[in-house]
């Protein structure tokens, strides 16, 4: 054999020898992720709501945490991680082990679009997030201060022209926050933007006139409606279940991509969580939204649809972000310096 030939058959080794001890870690990985998920659960699951009690995404959460904990049997544990505009919420799961017993829960905004919304983030949106489903959630409400002399929005609007006009918003970077400016930028209003931290203190703030208008949740803002608030119009392309007679905004003439769309609650977990974690969950989500007990909650928010499967809900998550990055794109907003205290 020549020095050549030897040094080939050598190198023919070393590749081989390589090629298998990659695929011996691979294998290794593996399963080791398919033992992790074969174990779990084994101990409290936790879902962080990135708003505070009181509001739509709390009650989902909850719901769906005790049909998840009878299903696994293990408790499920609600933890209410405010403000920053979803941001510290977000954040705390983002940090977590991706080892299926850390959720998170929040709205399609604060998802898409505080990649837009803020200059600088403590995590990466694309890379570190890995969707499990979506909880629909319907049609929102546009409402106003009883006192104030307006029966839709045209009406709002011209009023909003010569007077004094805050919008209630149940976060910074929120769908409110976005249509107060879009709304400013398409009838040259100068509506200002107060910011909550969740739905319930923004209603009751409506109710008693300290702001004039506000976007939210049906069943929240039902606390007080007939009570200071009175609703408007709806966003989305139908009208609500729950209000048959408030037509749409674009029924009453309103443009732009942003009042028609629906928004969601993601449920979301750290990336690298195993597959098998992630599609139990997704679909004891769709399995708990046939119950009568998600059936009443679906009434009592005014929602029509139900969630997804992890499948049907990546597809859905790929078609619907470049819709709201865009239109926060095309708004201008930006939230520059991330101030925990003040969002």
């Amino acid at each position: 054999m020549t020095l050549n030939q030897q040094r080939t058959r050598r190198a023919l080794w070393q590749s081989a020898a390589a090629i298998g001890l990659t695929a011996l870690v691979s294998a290794g990985g593996m399963n080791q992720a398919w033992a992790q998920a074969a174990a779990w659960p084994s101990k409290p699951i936790k879902i962080v709501v990135t708003y505070p009690p009181g509001g739509l995404t709390d009650a989902v959460g909850r719901q769906f945490g005790q049909y998840l904990s009878g299903k696994l049997g293990v408790p499920v544990v609600i933890e209410n991680k405010a403000g920053a505009g979803a941001v510290i919420g977000i954040d705390a799961v983002l940090k977590s082990p991706a080892d299926g017993y850390t959720f998170g829960l929040t709205t399609t905004g604060t998802v898409f679009q505080n990649r837009v919304l803020f200059s600088k983030l403590p995590y990466n949106l694309d890379k570190d997030l890995a969707p499990v489903t979506m909880f629909p959630a319907g049609p929102l409400v546009v409402a106003i201060n009883d006192k104030i002399p307006a029966k839709n929005m045209a009406e709002f609007i011209s009023w909003a022209k010569t007077n004094n006009a805050n919008m209630g918003s149940y976060a910074a970077g929120s769908y409110p926050h976005m249509v107060a400016d879009q709304t400013n930028r398409s009838q040259g209003t100068k509506i200002q933007t107060a910011h909550y931290r969740g739905e319930a203190p923004m209603w009751l703030d409506l109710a008693s006139g300290q702001i004039q208008i506000a976007v939210g949740s049906f069943n929240t803002f039902n606390a007080v409606s007939n009570k200071g608030a009175r609703a408007i119009g709806v966003t989305g392309m139908y009208r609500s279940p729950k209000l048959p007679d408030v037509p749409t905004l674009v029924e009453q003439g309103v443009t732009g991509k942003l009042v028609t769309l629906d928004g969601a609650l993601p449920l979301f977990a750290p990336t690298g969580t195993p597959q098998a974690i992630l599609k139990r969950v997704a679909d004891e989500a769709v399995a708990w939204s046939n119950t009568e007990q998600a059936a009443k909650m679906r009434e009592t928010f005014a929602i029509p649809n139900k969630p997804k499967n992890l499948a049907e809900t990546r597809r859905d998550f790929d078609d619907a972000a470049p819709v709201w990055i865009k239109t926060a794109v095309d708004l201008g907003i930006k939230l520059d310096r991330l101030n925990l205290q003040d969002l």
